[in-house]
């Protein structure tokens, strides 16, 4: 993993959401990933397995999420993305701060910050 490979596998999966695409979505996660992902919400609970999380996103909001990409910064193997979240056919927006972490080979650990309220 590099910062290009990075910055391409971010842009992907919020691309393949927004198109409504979820092979491209989970694909574009097994590629970046294949050897284990971990998804954490913070402030809700422990990290875990996260291949049924990612189907749980996209089952429970891809039909009423669009994602706009506000700001993405890469610092090695780990990235930083701020993304406004929102809600199909409303003025409604939620904000999220995602941490990815890609430090260890072929494994990918994801922080999700959701703004409340």
């Amino acid at each position: 993993m590099d910062a290009s490979t990075i910055q391409a596998f971010l842009h992907a999966q919020v691309q393949a959401w927004n198109a409504g695409d979820k092979d491209g979505f989970i694909g574009a996660y097994r590629q970046a990933a294949p050897d284990g992902l971990q998804i954490e919400y913070v402030g809700r609970g422990p990290a875990g397995d996260g291949w049924p999380v990612l189907e749980g996103m996209w089952s429970q909001q891809s039909a009423k999420i669009e994602i706009e990409e506000v700001l993405l910064v890469v610092n090695g193997l780990e990235a930083a993305c701020h993304n406004r979240n929102k809600v199909r056919g409303t003025a409604i927006a939620i904000e999220t701060i995602e941490l990815y972490d890609f430090r260890t080979p072929g494994r990918l650990a994801v922080r999700y910050f959701i703004k409340q309220g």
